[in-house]
């Protein structure tokens, strides 16, 4: 079953360009000037339910853009969106109460609030009644370890537990589908990896979607089964993460479809793979060959 389900997907923003100066301000009022800026090109791909998906990318491919519109932020110029069914554009509410969402550079919970009067705040946003938000607070908290601060407000919180909680907030209501948007940044590695385990045992034990964003390679690589690269509005490359290193080392396997894109750069990974070990190239060495084939076109 497809959780998720984009076709054709566009979005173009036009923006207010002003000269430098005083007199560029006062032209900038009676004869503005605009651009138009497409951040999102005709972008088709489908998620499958269950599926941790790593939607990665360099910054300004598009990425944000993408999630705002499969989450009803913003409303698409063409194509189609469903997720759960669902079109974010027409039903953002009833879509609201089945997905999830963590930001790891914006705070959701409020920060003189503690933990536990947060989740009771967003249990009554998600209509759930108090017994089943006592009992979803007692059954997460106990799984993310939260007994020792949950009685302690946000802002005393360090960063590592505020992100946990940000993680409880965002499946209180027991969303299909959870957005994450760079969950572990700014976390040291045995924090990091914390977080990632519990992420892992959600999706095994509520078979959560999991839809991720991340510059951190470790999260793609120990989170998800497969990859989606964009740059410049445009999907470069859809493949499992197990298969995209041997894929990309193996010169008879460069040179069709979407790897046309990125061969030449390629070239030079399969050449330091034959001369050495190939385990010597890791994913984020390929990650960034093709971020730099894509800045070469």
């Amino acid at each position: 079953m497809q959780t998720i389900k984009v076709e054709n997907l566009s979005k173009t923003f036009r923006i207010k360009r002003k000269e430098k100066g005083m007199r560029g301000s006062v032209k900038a009022i009676f004869h503005p000037q605009t651009e138009e800026i497409r951040a999102v090109k005709g972008v088709s791909f489908a998620v499958e339910e269950g599926e941790m998906l790593a939607f990665i990318g360099p910054n300004g491919a598009g990425k944000s853009t993408t999630i705002k519109m499969l989450t009803g932020i913003l409303y698409p110029d063409d194509g189609c969106v469903e997720v759960l069914g669902i079109d974010p554009a027409k039903k953002r509410k009833q879509l609201a109460y089945q997905i999830g969402t963590v930001f790891g550079q914006k705070e959701q919970l409020w920060t003189h609030l503690t933990p536990y009067d947060n989740f009771r705040f967003f249990g009554a946003i998600y209509d759930l009644s108090k017994q089943e938000t006592e009992e979803r607070i007692a059954e997460l908290a106990e799984r993310f370890a939260l007994q020792e601060f949950i009685d302690t407000p946000v802002r005393n919180l360090s960063l590592g537990q505020r992100i946990r909680c940000e993680i409880v907030a965002s499946l209180l209501h027991k969303p299909k589908v959870l957005f994450l948007d760079e969950p572990t940044i700014g976390l040291d590695p045995v924090v990091k990896e914390n977080v990632r385990e519990l992420i892992r045992q959600m999706n095994r034990e509520e078979h959560t979607t999991i839809f991720l964003t991340s510059h951190d390679v470790g999260d793609i690589e120990k989170l998800c089964q497969r990859i989606i690269i964009v740059n410049d509005g445009q999907i470069v490359l859809d493949d499992s993460v197990e298969h995209l290193k041997h894929h990309y080392l193996d010169p008879k396997s460069a040179g069709h479809g979407q790897e046309e894109m990125i061969s030449v750069s390629m070239e030079k990974m399969s050449a330091v793979a034959e001369n050495g070990d190939s385990s010597d190239v890791s994913l984020e060495d390929i990650i960034v060959e093709i971020y730099k084939a894509q800045g070469e076109e």
